[in-house]
């Protein structure tokens, strides 16, 4: 398939933006980039698809995300993160049943393919809501998954829910999963908390981890609180990470709001750079929850390669990594001081190789290059709200919106044509979530106060 007539974001190592450029497409690869004439004139015989007026740029990578969530949105609205948990989070959790799991397992993968989001890391998926059929989702609709199993367990959990999280039952999953649906899918562990993992678990959970080659995917330093408890274990967050074997290129340390104080110095986060261990910044969930802001511009010139995610739909309302990214760029000026903080190069950047770098996936996606895999995505820039599109960098960062969407192509495949979602039954996943959100919070007792506090006549 020969896609022409676009203006292609390449992110390369060049960063070559490419006008009325073209991509040739070989099953499951990315064969040429050119301008339209040259590739028309090489491949006069493939077929064509016209991305005029399309601004394409490679596939969005969200590196933290709860699937579950999806049917949580906008329940937990105006809560600091403890009562947003307690109150909220905790009491829906406790009544999610698998069949509940897999309706807002569809829901968000709907959302992140029609937004442009190509490939995600699920943070946190637990046995008891069914693994495999997240996994056989994932299979069925195309997209990309890194699924963290959740793993370690706390004494409060119940007998149901500590069964699944042994790191016994996720190498059974990993054995299982990892590499299927044409290495579209990947099997990480997803740990709990420090703090509501021992040391001792985290320590056993490391070691698998690098005898197996199974990524970790978890939460660290993303309140006061939870700085404190780690501070009590070593001098700073990363130096407790450190010490419990987190430190490797194979961990992403989603949200770290509070990993580094004045006290720390750039000495903590040179370690954690020289470690090669990432870091998913949510910026939108720590704004809403009142967690903080993250020292991501310090990361970034300290060489840490940070990435984006949106967290769960319960403390960010939306799986669209194109706000997120427009998001990230104002916190930090916000809180920095200065215009050029975070600029949309580099939110575009953290999207999109970061992310790929983050999951181990570089060779493979994150930019559009001869060879990689061929996830992507056309953005409809002849709207009025997109024009001019004089600088389509900035149109994608500050303009567009995941509705602007037109194509989504992952491993070759064409997943949303024009905005319709071909993989998925798009219709049927929106009524099934609408009923069982509504049940869901019924049976969690929250019908009284999961409601607008305008009156509703």
């Amino acid at each position: 398939m020969l896609y022409i007539h676009a203006t292609i974001i390449t992110v390369d190592q060049t960063r070559r933006i490419v006008s009325n450029g073209a991509i040739c497409v070989h099953g499951s690869r990315i064969k040429d980039i050119d301008k339209t004439p040259i590739l028309l004139q090489r491949y006069p015989e493939e077929e064509q698809y016209d991305l005029r007026g399309h601004i394409v740029i490679p596939g969005l990578i969200s590196t933290h995300l709860h699937s579950v969530q999806a049917l949580f949105r906008g329940t937990a609205d105006n809560l600091t993160l403890q009562p947003w948990l307690c109150q909220r989070i905790l009491p829906l959790q406790r009544t999610v049943t698998a069949q509940d799991a897999q309706s807002a397992v569809r829901l968000t993968v709907a959302e992140l393919l029609k937004s442009g989001t190509t490939c995600f890391l699920e943070s946190m998926f637990f046995a008891h809501h069914d693994f495999d059929a997240l996994c056989r989702i994932v299979q069925e609709s195309g997209i990309r998954g890194c699924l963290g199993h959740a793993v370690l367990c706390p004494s409060t959990y119940p007998a149901h829910v500590a069964d699944g999280l042994s790191i016994d039952r996720a190498v059974e999953a990993w054995r299982r999963w990892h590499g299927a649906a044409d290495d579209r899918i990947r099997v990480w562990f997803g740990a709990c908390t420090p703090g509501l993992a021992t040391e001792d678990q985290i320590r056993e959970l490391t070691s698998v981890s690098r005898d197996l080659n199974i990524p970790i995917t978890i939460h660290l330093a993303e309140t006061h609180a939870n700085r404190a408890y780690l501070c009590t274990k070593a001098s700073n967050p990363i130096a407790y990470a450190e010490q419990v074997g987190l430190l490797t290129p194979k961990t992403v340390l989603a949200h770290a709001v509070h990993l580094v104080n004045d006290d720390d110095g750039p000495s903590a986060l040179d370690r954690l750079a020289r470690s090669g261990a990432q870091v998913a910044h949510c910026p939108t969930s720590n704004a809403k929850l009142t967690s903080g802001t993250s020292p991501v511009p310090q990361m970034l010139a300290a060489g840490i390669p940070v990435s984006l995610g949106t967290d769960g739909v319960a403390c960010h309302n939306t799986c669209d990594l194109l706000q997120e990214m427009k998001f990230a760029t104002l916190v930090h000026r916000v809180t920095g001081g200065s215009a050029t903080a975070l600029t949309a190069e580099t939110a575009l950047e953290m999207a999109t190789v970061h992310g790929a770098i983050a999951l181990g996936l570089q060779d493979e996606i994150g930019s559009l290059e001869v060879g990689k895999k061929a996830d992507f995505v056309a953005v409809d820039a002849d709207q009025v709200h997109l024009q001019p599109a004089l600088d389509p960098v900035s149109t994608i960062v500050y303009a567009a919106t995941g509705r602007d969407v037109s194509v989504v192509v992952v491993d070759g495949r064409v997943v949303v044509d024009k905005g319709r979602l071909l993989s998925l039954d798009e219709s049927a996943i929106v009524r099934d979530a609408k009923q069982r959100g509504r049940d869901l919070v019924n049976r969690a007792g929250l019908d009284e106060v999961v409601r607008s506090p305008w009156p509703l006549v």
